[in-house]
């Protein structure tokens, strides 16, 4: 559990869609608090509908959003580390948020992958390389991303992908 942080401007762009475009426009006009309310709710459906959209599920899982801070808070009990992983890492991918607040458990408890953020100019050979001394085990980490990433050569400046160790 604990704070993870994110480039606020890289991701998917969910909440500048469909109800959540127009909740945030409401809200933007007026700073009522039903409408800032109305436009953190529409923003949490996006990014839930998103990790579903992804084939990812966890018991009781919930997200809020609180836009004013740029934080995503995920609430729930995952299957397994890597699908708590991967939640996060959907909520977090995000255009427009900065931080995800981790209040998950885990019924299956393994050890935790590493995260990076890419830069520009980086692969996933280059990215097994440093933390496997070993290029070839890109494959490693595309697996451990999927299916968020759908191509090895899809990754993109700012975006969060899971690490996980080495096993034998």
């Amino acid at each position: 559990m604990g704070l993870l942080s994110f480039i606020k401007d890289a991701g998917e762009k969910l909440l500048g869609k469909g109800e959540a475009k127009a909740a945030q426009d409401a809200a933007q006009k007026s700073s009522s608090p039903a409408n800032v309310d109305a436009a953190n709710g529409a923003a949490a459906d996006a990014i839930l509908a998103y990790v579903k959209t992804q084939n990812l599920s966890a018991t009781g899982l919930a997200i809020t959003f609180d836009g004013a801070n740029a934080t995503v808070t995920v609430r729930g009990v995952a299957p397994d580390q890597e699908s708590k992983e991967k939640i996060l890492l959907c909520c977090g991918n995000v255009d427009g948020v900065e931080k995800v607040n981790d209040q998950m458990s885990v019924e299956k408890s393994k050890p935790e992958a590493k995260f990076y953020t890419v830069v520009k100019g980086d692969t996933l050979s280059r990215i097994a390389k440093q933390y496997y001394s070993d290029a070839n085990k890109y494959p490693k980490i595309f697996e451990a991303n999927k299916p968020m990433l759908t191509h090895p050569d899809k990754i993109y400046p700012g975006q969060m992908l899971r690490i996980p160790p080495l096993e034998g």
